[in-house]
């Protein structure tokens, strides 16, 4: 019942997301028949938040090798083309690759975006932390993102976000809005790397899945909005 009550909840936000469980039943079955891969032959990348709430999200952990990590605050693919030929050069022989991406949001039952009740915490949280605080500093005309190695991460997630502030902040709804733009980057920046490095796949397939992780109650599935599917040939790139 409480299941049903926040899908009513996450679809007045994401009309065409799904449960999570479903969505990785969709896709590998998209993979397998639509598109003849051999998933006992798939090599899983992520590049999705480092924030350990995300881990549960879907079954494509328990059905391909990996993951491989690319990803960190906000999901961006921070192992960058190092990583991407890393992933690339671990793929089984004969196998293939799947990349899941995409930022992460918590919603409630009352449906307050960018929030969340995580395990055995009274309160609510943020989700994603890293971007609802770079929403908070980018709520600041003065503020500009200062590099340094001690913050790298987030100070790169916010300097990505520059070009989408104004229509950030000019949203109604702003904490959909920075997760919307941060798919976004992250999207670009996985299809950069894999044309970068696609002389480092010695595969013909390269799957991607990418979309947004809407984060409900412990628990409770989560649902998965997705925002692009596609089956890459990389020799053709």
């Amino acid at each position: 019942m409480l299941q049903r009550k926040f899908e009513k909840v996450v679809k007045g936000y994401f009309p065409n997301a799904k449960d999570a469980k479903d969505t990785s039943i969709h896709y590998l079955g998209l993979m397998q028949i639509g598109h003849s891969i051999d998933i006992s032959k798939v090599l899983m990348a992520t590049s999705v938040c480092s924030d350990d709430i995300n881990v549960p999200s879907t079954t494509f952990f328990n059905v391909l090798f990996g993951p491989f990590i690319m990803g960190g605050l906000g999901g961006l693919p921070f192992a960058g083309q190092t990583g991407m030929t890393a992933f690339a050069h671990h793929i089984p022989d004969e196998g293939s690759a799947f990349i899941f991406y995409g930022p992460h949001i918590g919603i409630t039952l009352d449906g307050e975006l960018g929030k969340m009740y995580r395990p055995r915490q009274e309160n609510t949280g943020n989700s994603c932390g890293a971007l609802m605080l770079a929403l908070d500093r980018l709520q600041s005309d003065a503020y500009q993102p200062v590099m340094n190695d001690d913050d790298y991460q987030q100070m790169k997630l916010e300097e990505s976000l520059l070009p989408y502030r104004e229509q950030i902040l000019a949203s109604d709804n702003q904490q959909k809005a920075i997760t919307e733009a941060t798919y976004e980057v992250i999207d670009k920046k996985i299809h950069d790397h894999i044309k970068s490095c696609k002389d480092e796949f010695h595969v013909d397939k390269v799957t991607l899945l990418g979309g947004i992780i809407i984060n409900t109650d412990y628990g409770l599935d989560d649902y998965f909005d997705a925002r692009n599917f596609e089956v890459i040939d990389v020799k053709n790139l």
